[in-house]
């Protein structure tokens, strides 16, 4: 099969590349089907899920262990059922994110990841109730966090 990206042109895949999200993603439930795009082969920390039902559709989502090691989001025992999974450490797991001028500007939703299962091809939109994560978080807060805690003192300075 073909489909025509805004940033990939022309893209062959097989229907076993596609991830399946039984209920679409939150404001777009008729799209269940996307394409996982790597912008760099085998580097799963940037990923654009393009539908492949809407071709004006696509998502920039980002592997939130590759910015915050210490990200744990914990699933309902009925949202490891839909994905097969017997715990959370047995899927992959992606945060959208919305993108600005300035890279440092870019939001992360880590509220609302989207949850894959690896094996299975399989996805769902999470919200993880009663965690301390919240829909915006700042990409440049990560960015200056991880050179903080290396010693790095002018991190993120504009003088």
């Amino acid at each position: 099969m073909t489909i025509h990206t805004d940033y990939y042109g022309e893209v062959e895949y097989e229907k076993e590349d596609l991830v399946f999200f039984a209920d679409g993603l939150f404001g777009f439930p008729e799209l269940r089907y996307y394409l996982p795009l790597y912008l760099e082969d085998g580097d799963e920390s940037v990923i654009l899920m393009q539908s492949t039902e809407n071709p004006d559709i696509s998502f920039v989502t980002m592997n939130p262990m590759s910015f915050y090691p210490d990200y744990q989001p914990c699933l309902k025992p009925e949202e490891l059922s839909i994905l097969s999974a017997q715990d959370s450490g047995e899927l992959s797991y992606y945060v959208i994110c919305v993108m600005k001028e300035d890279y440092l500007d870019n939001t992360l939703n880590l509220k609302c990841p989207l949850v894959i299962n690896p094996d299975t091809r399989t996805g769902m939109q999470v919200i993880l109730e009663g965690s301390h994560y919240g829909f915006q978080h700042r990409l440049g807060s990560f960015i200056n966090a991880d050179s903080e805690n290396r010693g790095d003192t002018d991190a993120g300075s504009t003088t």
